[in-house]
């Protein structure tokens, strides 16, 4: 049998990271790497604004459940003659209950 021999191994055959450059000190990289992360901000920022009109809207429909609660609850107090700063069921707070099943509401 006949084993076929390899050279043997010279300088040029060593590996180095000589032609390796990082990618930041290529200007064009750097450039686009800092596209990109404007690109990302630009998209984040807009995503808030967003969450923004979102929070404004839930506090705006907030107030309007409340506006709408209070003139119900008016309107029931005018309906059995009394006010809300009497002695109305529904204008008192819950009351905590002791044996841990959350609270009661009077109606």
């Amino acid at each position: 049998m006949h084993t076929t021999r390899k050279p043997p191994r010279g300088v040029q055959d060593i590996r180095t990271h000589a032609g390796k450059v990082d990618r930041a000190s290529v200007p064009y990289m750097a450039y686009m790497r800092i596209s990109v992360l404007e690109m990302a901000k630009a998209r984040l920022h807009a995503e808030k604004q967003s969450a923004l009109r979102r929070i404004e809207n839930i506090t705006a429909r907030i107030k309007e459940v409340e506006a709408e609660k209070d003139a119900l609850l008016r309107t029931l107090g005018e309906r059995n003659g009394r006010t809300l700063t009497g002695d109305t069921p529904s204008a008192a707070p819950p009351e905590l209950r002791q044996d841990g099943e959350g609270f009661k509401l009077r109606y």
